[in-house]
């Protein structure tokens, strides 16, 4: 496919097509709307529907009620709406409903600066619905990574059956860049899981798999499934057993920490010789990666570590790193969130140091050399 000039936001539509998504419910806000101006054009073109609702609760429960009668689908919003969303995200958590929830981040709390480019949602992004529960959340840091990790997301809810959450911001949402998109038969797709067994063999839609994920059939295929947002044990109706619900808790997580070699994923660079190293994440990211290339053209020793899985978080690979530097920089658009996590991951095997921003400007180079200069200086 030849070069084309292309739009983050319009790059997660598209990856959404390409991964199989057929319906897409949402309701307009910037910087997000670009998503859904898309799939408002592109969807008819596939046989696909799209269905603008009153509001984003609304949004969020038709694209579950669409996922749960065999369609993948897809609903996009930033700040305020994902804030909207999270009582029935928790409910595709518990009832297991795949389904894509694209956050494109801007500053807030309540509307906040609107279209104002922020990473501040990402402890929402894990912790916005309420109880224990699992969460997948990527983040992309290109027009052509939009399009690839929106791919990837479709294919983790549909595998695990859980929401996930593509957590983008303004910088890449509203990024233009020429990309060539691979082609259909280079895409991986991952399908629609079915029943293994009919009903004269005993079939229970939520019995999980060898992966600890049900083959929950759709809607309309001649199953009896019965779904809710209550612990419910492998029938899908409610039991009021402390044990029932220790297990259905229990693999809720399970079923995700199990296949974290597969969903964690990181991009690093110049670690071979790395001394100290910068995180960072999505579009801040991209300006981390400039000042580490201008920290080593002054002989600084600086490695670049991104974070591509944001949830679940890398543990395992910041304990590797915080082994190994003498002193880690997490650079990122918010007051400090994923520099709280780093700090635990470590483990006080090295200092951490926070280079953050919030005032609805992103970084320049020079602001993250800057941090790199102290925290040299200090250690």
């Amino acid at each position: 496919m030849s070069a084309k000039l292309m739009q983050g936001n319009e790059a997660i539509a598209e990856g959404a097509l390409a991964a199989g998504v057929r319906f897409f419910g949402g309701y307009p806000i910037t910087p997000s709307t670009e998503v859904a101006e898309m799939m408002a054009k592109r969807l008819p073109q596939v046989g696909g529907t799209f269905v603008q609702m009153e509001d984003e609760i609304a949004s969020m429960g038709v694209v579950l009620g669409a996922s749960l009668a065999g369609k993948k689908v897809l609903t996009a919003s930033s700040g305020p709406g994902i804030s909207l969303k999270q009582e029935l995200i928790g409910y595709a958590a518990a009832a297991e409903i795949p389904v894509l929830i694209v956050n494109v981040q801007r500053v807030g709390p309540s509307t906040g600066q609107p279209t104002a480019p922020s990473q501040g949602d990402v402890m929402q992004a894990r912790w916005g619905t309420h109880g224990d529960h699992s969460i997948i959340a990527l983040s992309p840091w290109s027009v052509r990574e939009a399009f690839d990790l929106t791919v990837k997301a479709v294919n983790f809810a549909e595998k695990f059956r859980t929401p996930v959450i593509l957590l983008a911001d303004e910088i890449v949402g509203h990024l233009r860049e020429s990309v060539e998109l691979p082609a259909e038969n280079e895409i991986e797709i991952y399908p629609r899981r079915t029943p293994k067994k009919s009903r004269e063999e005993g079939y229970q839609p939520y019995e999980p798999d060898e992966d600890l994920v049900p083959n929950v059939a759709d809607f309309g295929k001649g199953y009896h499934v019965h779904v809710t947002g209550l612990i419910h044990d492998e029938t899908g109706f409610p039991v009021g057993s402390p044990k029932v619900t220790e297990n259905f808790i229990k693999r809720m997580h399970e079923k995700i920490s199990r296949a974290s070699d597969e969903i964690i994923a990181v991009h690093e660079e110049f670690m071979d010789d790395a001394e100290f190293a910068v995180v960072s994440f999505g579009g801040t990211a991209r300006t981390a990666y400039e000042s580490v290339l201008n920290a080593r053209k002054k002989g600084q020793k600086v490695g670049f570590v991104r974070l591509i899985t944001i949830w679940p978080f890398a543990d395992k690979i910041i304990f590797e790193l915080a082994k190994k530097v003498r002193g880690i920089l997490v650079a990122e658009l918010n007051y400090g969130q994923v520099v709280g996590e780093v700090q635990r991951a470590a483990q006080g095997q090295c200092p951490v140091k926070f280079c953050g921003k919030y005032d609805m400007t992103i970084f320049e180079p020079e602001e993250i050399e800057k941090s790199i200069d102290e925290m040299i200086e200090n250690l």
